[in-house]
């Protein structure tokens, strides 16, 4: 990947309404890949490693390898697109910019924000699950409490809410990285995993396939960096930087802990249990289980901080554009955070988590990415199809890249919906 120098400005309204304040540049480095780690790994592979194994069987290590190496081109368009267009609500200003279409830019962002609400919806039920095992609360009452608590936070400030994100971040990698030390101390052969090279049997494969499909969602997550871009010290250098890392560290966290799941935990239980690294945490260090649920709680709330903290800025971005009332723009001068957006994005979880099942709000999710990723690949072909300039110093990857990214979420898309 390069560099290119500052060029003329494609894709961004000369005559765009300006926010009455701009977002505070308070993000460096280690918060954002804090901020990126907590939301990929976030609450996913607590309870995902148990399906990858029931399809993968031993060679689920294999599939979030895969998985990884599928999701690091749309990772790549990402990186090029946000040092080209570094603004809140990158995916619909990639879309304007690579279509000139106001109304697709529109349609991408109202995706993009519906995707953050409704994976908060989904993983605030996750959590008050969770919860209840501590306190005897209502359901209903917990999610609420928990979205408007969160909320809070959220519009409390940038620099608080990645913060309080990165401490949550630590708990819940922590507790991945606990398994594999245990894991280690206690001899588990990881390495005879890691180096168990599937037989060409078309049985084996499909397995591993449709395994890949399910770890491919376990990666979902790194590209909320791009809507906090206005707010890193230093975006050119950090954002693309901060991606990779976030990759990386999810990739390596997620092999490891297969690798001792499949070592110490029946294929069979791995894949019936509702919280299948609980069984793993047990049999690697025989720790009282509700450990681990503290952990998944903590990973849930992370997730949903930085949804809701993600979709606020989408919202932020295309009112300050012209596409959104106004009033949705409007940055607090004294927590820096687009208050008002972030109000609507609460008042639009709540609803939604206690009245529409947990299934449907996690499968709406999986396939609405897809489809805001594959859209983000064909914007990046179709800019370099146009000649379209930026005027930012921009990382490049080569035409290859955003073209097999298409491919790729168009295969996961149909096999989603073949399923």
């Amino acid at each position: 990947m390069t560099g290119h120098p500052p060029q003329a400005l494609a894709g961004t309204p000369s005559n765009a309404p300006v926010a009455p304040t701009m977002l505070k540049r308070r993000l460096g480095l280690p918060l954002l890949v804090l901020y990126g780690t907590g939301i990929t790994v976030g609450a996913g592979i607590y309870v995902l490693i148990g399906a990858v194994a029931g399809h993968a069987g031993v060679y689920a290590p294999w599939s979030f390898l895969l998985a990884a190496a599928i999701m690091a081109l749309t990772v790549a368009s990402y990186i090029e697109l946000s040092t080209r267009f570094p603004v809140s609500a990158g995916e619909a200003a990639y879309v304007k910019a690579a279509f000139e279409s106001r109304l697709l830019s529109i349609l991408i962002g109202l995706l993009t924000i519906g995707i953050a609400t409704v994976s908060s919806a989904a993983v605030a039920l996750g959590s008050a699950g969770y919860i209840q095992q501590f306190l005897d609360w209502p359901r209903e009452l917990i999610v609420i409490a928990v979205v408007v608590l969160l909320g809070a936070v959220a519009a409390w400030g940038i620099l608080e809410s990645v913060v309080l994100a990165s401490l949550f971040t630590l708990i819940e990698v922590g507790g991945l990285v606990a398994i594999i030390a245990f894991a280690v101390y206690s001899d588990v052969p990881i390495g005879a995993a890691l180096s168990n090279v599937p037989p060409l049997e078309v049985t084996t494969l499909s397995g591993i396939a449709f395994g890949t499909l399910l770890a491919f969602f376990a990666f979902i997550g790194f590209e909320d960096l791009v809507n906090v871009v206005e707010e890193a010290e230093q975006p050119y250098r950090d954002i693309p930087r901060a991606m990779v890392l976030t990759l990386l560290i999810s990739t390596a966290l997620y092999v490891l802990v297969a690798a001792v799941a499949v070592c110490t935990v029946s294929i069979e239980r791995l894949a019936l249990s509702p919280a299948p690294l609980s069984l793993v945490f047990r049999a690697v260090a025989e720790v009282n289980p509700r450990t681990i649920s503290l952990i998944a709680i903590v990973a849930t709330l992370n997730t949903i901080l930085a949804q809701m903290t993600m979709a606020s800025r989408v919202i932020y971005g295309l009112a300050r554009s012209g596409d959104f009332p106004q009033v949705l723009a409007r940055v607090s001068a004294a927590t820096g955070t687009p208050v008002v957006a972030t109000l609507l994005i609460v008042a639009c979880v709540i609803p939604l988590a206690l009245s529409v099942p947990f299934a449907w709000l996690a499968e709406g999710t999986s396939l609405a990415t897809l489809v805001v990723f594959a859209s983000v690949n064909i914007a990046l072909l179709r800019l370099r199809y146009r000649g379209v300039l930026s005027a930012e110093p921009h990382v490049s990857v080569p035409i290859w890249v955003p073209g097999l990214g298409v491919i790729a979420c168009l295969a996961m898309i149909a096999s989603s919906l073949l399923r």
